[in-house]
């Protein structure tokens, strides 16, 4: 199907006052390190704690009476984001993951009411969960990227930033199933083209990058990382985000776990906020030289719902286990 500027003026009549206007302000040392003003999308402040909760509601509002129930494969925040818009409809949500998602993601949904599935060892195994309960119990699947309703919801972002700041030159966009990069994308370039949207991603396991370059949607191998909430396939046919991600999107950078730590480091002691890996990659890409903005530059810290043990260990310093891999640690500053 067609999608366009007219469906995420939909969705946000759909989130006006439920998932809506979360700052965005600038942080004074990324800018100093930037060479201009540099500025966070603060999705840390949804009701969930991750922006996920803009695509859940729209989708999730959107379905008609009388649904049996929703359910849909996550990585934890869209889970999180389908429970919590279930719960405000008042129907059953069944979230299906993997056993590579970290328990805290786990528990937060399962405090929202919904039934948990934990199933195999990749987003496609949780996937085909989700379709098999599509299929037994008449439920209604969410996808957490390659829905219209989905990603409406999440270019809401991109629509309040470039409304907000019509002047970015840039715009760095966490990069995993593409809903978030394809929906920003499409709201800030429809209204300003020539606005550079860029998505940044881990450098393994990063299922829309490795995609794109190969010119269609194929499998990856899923691999632990600090930035968990961007791992995970695409699906092989993905109808939506990768064409439009390969459409929209002026680039792709990949940021390794080292600079995924020293970026949640950054955020941490100069900005003095808790963000999940995922929602530092902008802030890597810069710290990093990868990206050197030329003008006002915005990202989006997508989320704050990560293991805190974890998160204190990498503020302290110390190493952290990667699956099989060893993080070596290093105190900021150091």
């Amino acid at each position: 199907m067609s999608f366009g500027l007219s469906h995420i003026h939909a969705a946000r009549s759909v989130l006006n006052g439920i998932a809506d206007a979360t700052p965005f302000v600038p942080s004074p040392y990324m800018s100093l390190r930037a060479g201009h003003e540099f500025l966070l999308k603060l999705e840390t402040c949804q009701p969930i704690g991750a922006f996920k909760l803009r695509g859940a509601v729209n989708a999730v509002m959107s379905l008609p009476e009388g649904v049996a129930g929703v359910t849909c494969c996550s990585t934890g925040n869209h889970g999180r984001g389908v429970a919590w818009a279930a719960a405000r409809r008042g129907i059953r949500a069944v979230i299906c993951m993997s056993e590579l998602v970290p328990k805290a993601k786990v528990d937060g949904i399962r405090a929202l009411g919904a039934e948990v599935c934990i199933i195999g060892r990749s987003q496609d195994d949780a996937l085909a969960e989700s379709q098999r309960l599509v299929a037994s119990e008449g439920l209604v699947e969410i996808s957490p990227f390659d829905d219209a309703r989905v990603i409406a919801g999440q270019g809401t972002i991109g629509a309040e930033m470039i409304e907000a700041r019509p002047d970015l030159d840039m715009v760095l966009v966490p990069l995993s199933g593409g809903g978030l990069a394809a929906g920003v994308a499409v709201a800030v370039k429809s209204v300003q083209p020539q606005v550079r949207v860029i998505g940044v991603t881990m450098d393994r396991g990063a299922a829309m990058h490795a995609s794109l370059v190969a010119g269609h949607p194929v499998e990856i191998e899923e691999v632990p990382s600090l930035a968990d909430s961007l791992g995970g396939g695409i699906g092989l046919n993905n109808k939506l985000s990768f064409p439009l991600c390969r459409d929209w999107l002026d680039d792709t950078i990949l940021v390794t776990e080292d600079e995924i730590r020293d970026a949640m480091q950054v955020l941490f002691f100069e900005d003095r906020m808790v963000a999940e890996g995922a929602s530092v990659v902008g802030l890597a890409a810069v710290l990093s030289g990868k990206v050197q903005p030329e003008g006002p530059t915005g990202t989006i810290v997508t989320g704050r719902n990560l293991d805190m043990a974890q998160f204190l260990r990498i503020m302290a310093g110390e190493d952290v286990a990667l699956g099989d891999r060893i993080l070596k640690g290093r105190p900021y500053g150091a």
